[in-house]
């Protein structure tokens, strides 16, 4: 029956992208839900099926237009179809930032752009094994793209010193990327 599902859901995922242009409403879509797909999004950003990575940008890119984060998950839906994925951290990895004007708009590895600000937050939380930062940008809906470290550096570099914590801005809005400690 997964199998089946898998298939069939394959096809699905195809014949909406090609249906669409840009991003699909996936937000409308309301589909049964048709059972898991052996597709793992992995902590690295390398989405893998069957133990294998997808190999063509296209078709990563095809499948993240589709992709969905509902309570329970994350799902892959079109409009008759919803096939649960795995995700070991976030679905994205924000892996450029540049500035224009007054705001800084970042480039996910699936090549989605966004520009943060009040809507799209720039989040910066520490992770609890290493205790290092683990940032993080709201790409869509509730999607979210690690802030890869070079990317991350980049904001450190262009924040501002404000009461001992690094602030960077974009658009109307201001982010705390951290404290600054003491002898640094």
């Amino acid at each position: 029956m997964i199998q089946a599902a898998s298939e069939t859901g394959l096809a699905g995922v195809a014949q909406a992208a090609r249906a669409e242009r840009g991003l699909p409403p996936v937000h409308l879509w309301n589909p049964a839900h048709c059972g898991d797909i052996d597709i793992v999004i992995r902590a690295d950003g390398v989405w893998m099926h069957e133990g294998s990575p997808i190999g063509r940008a296209e078709l990563v890119r095809l499948f993240s237009t589709v992709l969905r984060k509902d309570p329970d998950g994350y799902h892959l839906v079109t409009p008759v179809e919803k096939l649960k994925i795995t995700v070991d951290d976030l679905p994205f990895r924000a892996v450029a930032v540049e500035r224009d004007g007054d705001e800084l708009i970042f480039t996910t590895d699936v090549g989605d752009q966004t520009a943060a600000g009040p809507e799209f937050p720039i989040v910066v939380e520490t992770d609890p094994v290493t205790g290092e930062p683990a940032p993080r940008v709201r790409v869509r809906a509730d999607l979210w793209a690690r802030i890869a470290r070079p990317v991350f550096y980049e904001l450190v570099e262009r924040a501002a010193l404000r009461d001992g914590r690094l602030i960077v801005s974009s658009g109307d809005a201001d982010f705390d990327l951290g404290a600054v400690e003491a002898g640094a």
